[in-house]
């Protein structure tokens, strides 16, 4: 699977099945792995401040189907 694969996937939270936003990049470890996906949280437009990218580790993804991601975000 291509990382352009999984952007155009939606990232839902399997805890309170909101969408977490949308990949942007990935961290990826010496021997090739994915450590984790950095996801750019969805803007909210009345929101004053702005919120960071959240990093959402490889062992929090639940399942990766055909047209979302489901994660089960940890206290990470």
């Amino acid at each position: 699977m291509r990382l352009s694969d999984l952007q155009t996937k939606k990232i839902v939270d399997v805890n309170d099945g909101r969408n977490m936003g949308n990949i942007i990049d990935v961290n990826v470890l010496e021997n090739g792995n994915i450590e984790s996906l950095i996801i750019e949280q969805n803007k909210n437009f009345f929101a004053l401040n702005k919120e960071s990218d959240v990093k959402i580790y490889w062992t929090d993804i639940e399942k990766i189907g055909e047209d979302v991601i489901l994660v089960k975000k940890g206290s990470t």
